[in-house]
């Protein structure tokens, strides 16, 4: 069985997927440290030694939490100046 989540992505993730949001289909139960890992992947090298914070449904994640079909992810680098 599958689940389906849509991921938000913010500055250095943005600009190294070059997309603000990405829906993946997971296998049921993953968790957020899953979609972090999927996004490294899918970026290549681009986001190597960058940090990120992660949000469920638009709350901070300290650590992984078991995703539901429809859940929202945000990864969310430091903030960038300028």
């Amino acid at each position: 069985m599958t689940i389906q989540v849509t991921v938000r992505c913010f500055s250095h993730v943005r600009e190294a997927l070059g997309k603000d949001v990405l829906n993946l289909e997971l296998e049921d139960a993953a968790d957020s440290a899953t979609v972090e890992n999927k996004i490294r992947e899918l970026a290549g090298k681009d986001l190597n030694g960058i940090e990120v914070k992660v949000a469920v449904n638009r709350k901070y994640a300290q650590k992984p939490v078991v995703l539901k079909d429809g859940d929202e992810v945000a990864l969310i680098p430091p903030v960038q100046g300028g």
